[in-house]
């Protein structure tokens, strides 16, 4: 039988690389002043839907939102065993926040008609872990977050432990349904070097400068073609999108410089040693 999973990706700053500029005064993430990428809970997301395929049959398509860069994302999944890329990308959908985010993805994920759509539990850029459960929301869609386990998937219902910080949950739900997926779920597989001589050359169409169409038809036989959508091409309304669509506003910004205060160096000695435990005990951090 199979089924259609549809992993829900975002290509963010590699937060490991912060530097002072990595604000703007909007109040805004300069992507521009860091590196990107893969977000790490998105790739345990996709190694899910990957299993779920070679056990039961199906198909993986990732769904990723960004500006042409985030073709990098698509390659990345195709590299790691997905059967399709899409990106949405337009002007017209900068500064969206979670909300106008989820319903840009919803609208996408409509016309792909999944049976299993996969995020993972948070974006490492923004922490809030509220696009999956909105797009569950715009969808019609059961919700299960925290995915931890996939027990069973049968008959067309599924069954997963899902980690609820001080224990675990069982639940059982139909078809279709909208998973979370947690860092402590699997362990991503690696990119296979056969794959990665085939999709290093997957191109979407907006990346061929002067692209024709027997061009595109070339790539879409050999299975290389990115798909890129629009705003249009998903039928989404302006009025939910981007800043229009984005209630939340960000009203401060504060910088936090940790300083270094005063240091004792001690020499690597027995009298050192003494010195140090001494100076513990001294302030009650021992003893």
């Amino acid at each position: 039988m199979g089924y259609n999973c549809v992993v829900c990706a975002k290509q963010v700053p590699d937060t490991k690389q912060i530097t002072g500029d990595a604000m703007k005064e909007d109040g805004t993430v300069n992507r521009g002043a860091l590196p990107t990428i893969f977000n790490p809970e998105d790739l345990n997301a996709l190694e899910e839907a990957l299993a779920i395929r070679d056990a039961h049959g199906g198909t993986v398509t990732v769904l990723t939102m960004g500006p042409p860069a985030a073709c990098d994302l698509l390659r990345e999944s195709l590299f790691r065993g997905a059967d399709r890329g899409i990106l949405i990308t337009d002007r017209r959908a900068a500064a969206s926040d979670t909300l106008a985010t989820s319903y840009i993805l919803a609208c996408a994920v409509r016309k792909l008609e999944p049976d299993i759509v996969l995020c993972g539990r948070q974006a490492i850029d923004g922490d809030t872990a509220q696009v999956g459960p909105q797009l569950a929301e715009k969808l019609g869609f059961p919700v299960v977050t925290y995915l931890e386990q996939l027990q069973s998937l049968e008959d067309d219902v599924i069954r997963v432990k899902r980690n609820v910080g001080n224990g675990w949950e069982v639940v059982s739900c139909k078809l279709p349904v909208l998973l979370t997926v947690m860092e402590t779920a699997n362990t991503p597989r690696p990119r296979a070097a056969r794959r990665m001589m085939k999709y290093k050359k997957a191109l979407a169409p907006l990346e061929l400068a002067d692209a024709d169409a027997g061009q595109l038809d070339t790539l879409k036989e050999k299975g290389l073609l990115l798909e890129a959508w629009t705003l249009d091409d998903i039928g989404a309304e302006m009025a939910w999108c981007g800043v229009d669509g984005s209630p939340t506003k960000v009203h401060r910004i504060q910088s936090v410089v940790l300083t270094g205060g005063e240091y004792h160096e001690l020499p690597p000695t027995d009298e050192g040693v003494a010195e140090l435990i001494g100076e513990l005990i001294e302030e009650h951090t021992i003893g």
